[in-house]
């Protein structure tokens, strides 16, 4: 074991800064790269990392103490190996150590170890994977990880977005991770190109897990330590959004009197949070603006980011309040526990979500198909000769579909923003068909523009494919609006629940024979009832009422299509 003398690195002119956060205490192991102390100017804070791993052995300043560049911070107690190649238990993130001959001096202290070793790690910022003095753009290639999500349990990939061959961006989503109650994207760390994807659906993992190797191209950014020289210089004269090497690096721009308390208009670059926590939340996707800090001054700790993402996996998605509780029914009787399936889980998450944060508005209507149905008879014959089998949904799409067109306002989405609306300019409409695994929505892509053989054809082949589970991610996108049929089944109606972010959704149950009454008389009539669900904060009560009518009009004289 040795023991080191960690200290303050170069500060550039900032003169005597203050200690406002000691992160570590006398006993304590450290990893290369976690935050010892946190500094502060009169504009700006800093971290300071450990340069190396090891064991805290003594602290040499106290809060509130002024401090310079060269100033002792602690002693830590190393391995002697750990100067030639990373202990066993690093991080992915952490670069290797410096070489024995190249001990950090009393004068550059953990500035030294900024050099990194050829094999880089993909979670490193783009400034600490090249030699400052580098003019040579070079390529790595980089295992990507599952970051750290804050507990051991496994997880389920429902979803792969990347592969082998593709480029991706810098936080393009990788994969999409599941747990009992919620659902997770795990962006890349870097950019690149994916070399060779390590996990498949359905794979359980946990933290640490390989995803992907990605090949990155390494140009030659600046110094990390001039960056923070300038960064802490230029502090009171800019203020500008964080750059890859000052998120990775040790400023951040506050005030002393500012407490900065997690507010809704707020941006992630706004919060008090050092580098280190900034790159956890960057690897498990988290906005740290919905992070309350529990540090000093509602600093932003990384158990606050790790208790973040515990919360929402445990969590019901997309509400407010309190799990249900959970019960032992085994007290009251014999039980059997039986696995959800996967499609069954993802749409139990897509409905709590959509269900909590649509206004839903339901608009009952009947329609008299009495005639269409005869028309449809009447075709049968030439529908075997075309070996097509002719329902009543290809009917039921034309006709929604010239809804749509009559009603635009149908055909729109919701900004994330909520300021403004997505008009669309195409008809597309979600068809819901039932499968063993679970409801699964094939679209019918430019329903106006096909005729109904066309639309008979593509139903037929959709829905076997829904039922074969060979649907592609392609062929279950895009729709503008969506019909849910129940008429096999039966039933007198029901309310269905608008597939965001669709702002609109028709229930079609069982068609009964009613007595209707017509010039005088009552008369048997076939009719569908019809359950339009939408958005109220997309579309207002008159114009679903119309659409309604309007739908109910064109299935009672599909004469009216023509026209």
């Amino acid at each position: 074991m040795t023991i080191e003398s960690i200290k303050v690195p170069e500060l550039g002119d900032s003169g005597d800064v203050e200690v406002i956060e000691l992160l570590v205490s006398t006993g304590q192991a450290v990893k290369k790269d976690d935050s010892l102390l946190v500094l502060e100017s009169d504009k700006a804070a800093m971290e300071i990392p450990s340069p190396r791993s090891g064991v805290v052995k003594s602290i040499s300043v106290n809060l509130g103490d002024q401090v310079n560049t060269g100033s002792e911070i602690l002693k830590l107690e190393v391995e002697p190996s750990a100067d030639k190649e990373p202990s066993a238990d690093k991080e992915p993130s952490a670069d290797k150590e410096p070489s024995a001959d190249k001990e950090p001096s009393a004068e550059q202290g953990p500035s030294e170890e900024k050099e990194p070793s050829a094999a880089k790690e993909p979670e490193k910022t783009k400034s600490t994977q090249q030699k400052p003095d580098a003019d040579k753009s070079e390529q790595t290639t980089e295992t990507i990880k599952i970051p750290d999500l804050g507990s051991d349990d496994e997880v389920e990939v429902i979803e792969v977005h990347i592969s082998e061959g593709d480029s991706v961006k810098k936080d393009d989503p990788l994969i999409t991770l599941e747990s009992d109650k919620a659902a997770m994207e795990v962006p890349s760390p870097e950019s690149g190109t994916v070399k060779a994807l390590k996990i498949k659906v359905g794979d359980k993992v946990k933290t640490g897990a390989a995803i992907a190797d990605l090949t990155m191209t390494v140009g030659s950014p600046a110094s990390e330590q001039e960056q923070a020289k300038t960064d802490v210089q230029g502090a009171d004269t800019q203020q500008k959004t964080p750059s890859p090497s000052e998120i990775a690096g040790k400023t951040r721009e506050t005030t002393k009197t500012t407490a900065t308390s997690p507010t809704p208009d707020r941006s992630a670059a706004d919060v008090y949070a050092g580098p280190a926590v900034r790159k956890l939340a960057r690897e498990l996707g988290v906005n740290l603006a919905q992070v309350s800090g529990s540090g000093a001054k509602n600093r932003i700790l990384k158990e606050d980011v790790q208790n973040f993402v515990k919360s929402r996996l445990s969590s019901p998605a997309g509400t407010g309040m309190a799990p249900i509780p959970e019960i032992d029914f085994s007290q009251f009787g014999e039980i059997e526990e039986v696995p959800m399936s996967k499609l069954h889980r993802v749409t139990a998450v897509n409905m709590q979500r959509s269900w909590t944060s649509v206004p839903h508005v339901a608009q009952f209507n009947e329609a008299d198909v009495t005639d269409l149905e005869q028309f449809r008879e009447e075709l049968k014959s030439t529908a075997e000769k075309k070996g097509v089998k002719l329902t009543f949904l290809p009917f039921l799409l034309k006709a929604c579909a010239r809804a749509l067109q009559e009603y635009p306002q149908f055909n729109v989405s919701l900004h994330p923003s909520g300021e403004r609306l997505i008009q669309k300019k195409y008809t597309h409409i979600g068809v819901a068909v039932a499968t063993e695994a679970g409801l699964m929505v094939p679209v019918i892509r430019d329903v106006d523009r096909k005729n109904l053989w066309e639309l008979a054809a593509e139903v037929a082949e959709l829905s076997e494919k829904a039922r074969q589970r060979r649907l592609g991610k392609e062929q279950m996108q895009g729709a503008c609006f969506t019909i849910s049929s129940l008429g096999p089944i039966g039933g007198t109606g029901f309310i269905p629940i608008v597939n965001t972010p669709e702002v609109g959704i028709l229930g079609v149950a069982r068609t009964e024979i009613k007595p209707v009454y017509r010039k005088g008389e009552f008369v048997p009539r076939k009719m569908l009832p019809l359950t339009l669900s939408y958005d109220h904060r997309a579309v207002n009560g008159v114009d679903g009422g119309l659409f309604a009518t309007f739908l109910a009009e064109l299935l009672s004289d599909i004469r009216r299509l023509i026209l």
